[in-house]
């Protein structure tokens, strides 16, 4: 097979390194891609909302299967594209993607089908969400409805900074049209846990689980960012949440599908809070998550083409997925002053000194001059394994030592129970 990856990131370098393991794969081609992809596969300079480039490519090198990493494209419609020029492509519908592409279209879902979740109010008018601060009590959650890379969620402390994010968000518009809508949300308490799981319409089944760092201070202080790090499996998410999870939450998303005739195809990321009343949904994305996939993908036994094309053909239900027992553990090394400005173009060094059994997965690099050099705001995504989270914790962070560029920045608690 030939087989065409659409995106640049960490996760895609994941997805690249879990296809280049098929023996059904001969060849992989990425676009745009990265420095560390491009020791695998064939870089294309394609960027990933060249939604009608992409299909050309695939038309014009007979592609067998198109897998899409980054939400952008999903939302855009690629997969809808693809399908009408008779492409194989990995990635669910623009229907489906608004489970992510809205936070308002994701929370109605929610609400319809009984899926537990925070309590919610929508805003397009900016004079009506000032009415609405505070209506759930501070802290409370501001959310762009449209993409934002991760970064559209606030949690303000107190009314004044609930009235700076509805001005930055609604009025100056940082993340552009994502803005025009806002999502004012209930406050929830409780530990983060992520669940992602393989779809394919009919039948839903739960990867293993992950934990992951959104915060960019160890200890979980500061600003939200797109991930500091993760390991699998999560410590808090043990069999009776896993079995609340299927039966509460997975199996109402399901039917909830089937009543909306949302034909769901490829990946669900669940974001849930496990809260005091139980856990609850915080977001949906229709996707691989970054970082979850470098330490999930890392854990996966079973053909991964086997998978998606189980999936494709609406026969998930049959298809045994195995997993190994060791542990796994990614630390992000991130560009100083990230998530906020920071600088791009640093020389990275060290990478070649990384573990054999260790992988950098490349995140915000680029090639510049015969070197690599940062590129993003999350760089880099080190990640071991281990018989325990530790063993794989120790592993990471040793090689994460092992490399340098100035200003570079990584949390020290990644694999910790917070």
């Amino acid at each position: 097979m030939k087989v065409l990856v659409v995106g640049s990131g960490g996760r895609e370098h994941a997805l690249v390194w879990k296809l280049m393991q098929s023996p059904k794969v001969d060849k992989i081609y990425c676009a745009p891609g990265n420095p560390g992809i491009g020791r695998l596969a064939e870089l294309i300079d394609l960027q990933v909302d060249d939604i009608g480039g992409l299909c050309s490519f695939a038309k014009e090198k007979e592609i067998d299967l198109t897998v899409v990493g980054p939400e952008v494209p999903l939302v855009m419609g690629i997969a809808d594209r693809f399908e009408e020029e008779g492409l194989r492509i990995f990635a669910p519908n623009r229907a489906c993607a608004q489970l992510e592409g809205s936070k308002a279209f994701a929370k109605e879902f929610m609400m319809r089908h009984q899926i537990p979740t925070a309590k919610y109010i929508e805003c397009t008018d900016v004079e009506a969400a000032r009415k609405a601060l505070g209506i759930y009590g501070y802290p409370m959650v501001i959310k762009a409805d449209g993409l934002a890379a991760g970064k559209g969620v606030v949690i303000a402390e107190r009314q004044e900074d609930a009235l700076k994010a509805l001005e930055e968000i609604m009025e100056a518009k940082v993340f552009g049209a994502a803005g025009n809508k806002i999502v004012i949300e209930e406050f929830l308490t409780g530990i983060e846990a992520s669940v992602l799981c393989f779809v394919d319409g009919a039948t839903i089944k739960p990867m293993v689980s992950a934990q992951d760092y959104k915060k960019i201070f160890d200890k979980d202080k500061g600003p939200n960012t797109g991930g500091m790090g993760t390991y699998s499996p999560s410590h808090v998410y043990d069999s009776g949440l896993e079995s609340f999870v299927e039966e509460r939450i997975l199996r109402s998303i399901m039917e909830g599908f089937r009543k909306d005739g949302l034909d769901f195809k490829g990946i669900l990321f669940i974001g849930l809070m496990l809260t005091e009343d139980g856990p609850k949904v915080l977001e949906f994305n229709t996707r691989f998550g970054d970082p979850e996939t470098q330490v999930i993908l890392t854990r996966l036994e079973t053909d991964l083409i086997a998978i998606m094309e189980s999936i494709l053909e609406n026969k998930l239900e049959e298809q045994e997925i195995l997993w190994c027992e060791q542990k796994t553990v990614c630390v992000v090394i991130a560009a100083g002053g990230y998530p906020n400005a920071y600088e791009k173009g640093r020389v990275i060094s060290g990478l070649d000194k990384v573990d054999a059994d260790v992988v950098a997965f490349h995140a915000g690099t680029k090639a510049h001059e015969g070197q690599v050099v940062t590129n993003g705001g999350r760089v880099l995504g080190v990640t071991a394994w281990g018989d325990t989270v530790e063993a794989a914790r120790e592993k990471a962070y040793a090689n994460v030592e092992k490399i340098h560029f100035e200003g570079m920045y990584f949390r020290k608690d990644i694999g910790k129970q917070l």
